[in-house]
């Protein structure tokens, strides 16, 4: 009876999930002149002279100035091209004045006055998902030695909000009632950050997880997963066909697949250095061929790198968090906290800079 009721639910999902996306799909012939009107709902990238976004399922570059952030409305207009909108031009941008977005601004404009760039950039990164505050020339630099999913919007910011919240609120509360507010810190954090789709997919398994511990019920990772990918295209069919989203689910599953074994054998290896360099081994296994189909290029030496850095991104997003919090009510308190992370970004960049040959 409960492995039919999985089943019932699995294909009420698939099914939904098409009639949404016959129905939502918008329908664009190459040589259509059109108008878009959207909200932009995750951060754009920039790059040295031109700005990447996509709204309403096309690929849009823009000039590098007005610059457009996470929650703008705009108004673009172009030529459909072969899924991108050729000789585009902003028509009209709305600077978004919602307290979320606000919010995620002035923790960013903190950064960059108190820190140098790219440092500015990469702790807004890692704490906010904002690869939009990196540098085009270190952005490039982060994408050559693969550890982009590091300082952008990705599962890993996710999972370590929900465990230092549970941490926090487990102090003060019975875990039933902190995993309430897991929840709802999840859900905050998503809305400060942006809803790029690696974001949203830890926001749902995440909650998954937890919902089951408090209802006494057990999960499994997989069907969790499968469970975060459905709800997610039922939400935005578009995902479908979105490299974050598929390399964030690869990635998801190559993990569960292959990360505890290659742990236990990395034996010679120390500790603090061990968890990053399985983590990394486990998760290029799943979206090294994606990678090199789409981009042609691979890094080999990208687990090495990812195990010399992925340490010290948790307590970079606790000294990005607490200083930027602080840095909105105590702006001294706030300045002391970020220059106790110089030293770690200071590892990151160098890291970065020495295998960028």
């Amino acid at each position: 009876m409960k492995k039919s009721k999985t089943w019932f639910l699995f294909i009420s999902l698939i099914s939904l999930i098409f009639f949404r996306f016959i129905a939502t799909k918008p329908v664009y012939k190459d040589g259509d002149r059109v108008k878009i009107t959207a909200t932009v709902l995750t951060e754009p990238v920039k790059y040295e002279t031109l700005q990447y976004l996509k709204v309403s399922g096309l690929k849009i570059y823009l000039p590098l100035f007005p610059e457009i952030f996470y929650g703008d409305r705009v108004v673009i207009e172009g030529t459909v091209e072969n899924g991108k909108l050729k000789d585009s031009k902003l028509q009209k941008l709305e600077k978004e004045t919602g307290y979320f977005s606000g919010f995620r601004h002035k923790l960013i404009s903190f950064y960059r006055s108190v820190l140098p760039e790219p440092h500015a950039g990469l702790i807004a990164g890692i704490t906010l998902g904002s690869k939009g505050g990196l540098s085009p020339d270190f952005w490039e630099k982060v994408k050559g030695v693969g550890v982009a999913h590091v300082v952008v919007a990705s599962g890993m910011n996710v999972t370590f909000v929900a465990a230092f919240l549970m941490g926090v609120m487990s102090i003060f509360l019975t875990r039933r009632k902190s995993i309430l507010f897991v929840i709802l810190g999840i859900i905050l954090y998503l809305f400060i950050s942006g809803f790029d789709a690696p974001l949203v997919r830890a926001a749902i398994m995440g909650s998954i997880a937890f919902l089951a511990q408090a209802t006494g019920r057990l999960v499994s990772a997989w069907r969790a997963l499968m469970l975060s990918a459905l709800a997610m295209l039922v939400i935005n069919p578009t995902w479908m066909g979105d490299l974050g989203f598929i390399l964030s689910f690869v990635a998801t599953g190559s993990l569960l697949i292959f990360e505890g074994r290659i742990h236990k054998k990395l034996k010679l290896i120390p500790e603090f250095l061990k968890e990053g360099l399985s983590t990394s081994l486990a998760a290029q296994i799943g979206v090294t061929p994606i990678l090199f189909v789409t981009f042609g290029q691979f890094n080999i030496l990208s687990p090495v790198v990812n195990a010399l850095v992925l340490w010290t991104v948790p307590p970079l997003m606790i000294f990005g968090a607490v200083g930027g919090i602080l840095g909105m009510t105590i702006p001294v308190m706030g300045k002391l906290v970020l220059y106790l992370s110089y030293p770690l970004l200071w590892w990151f960049v160098s890291v970065i800079t020495f295998f960028s040959f």
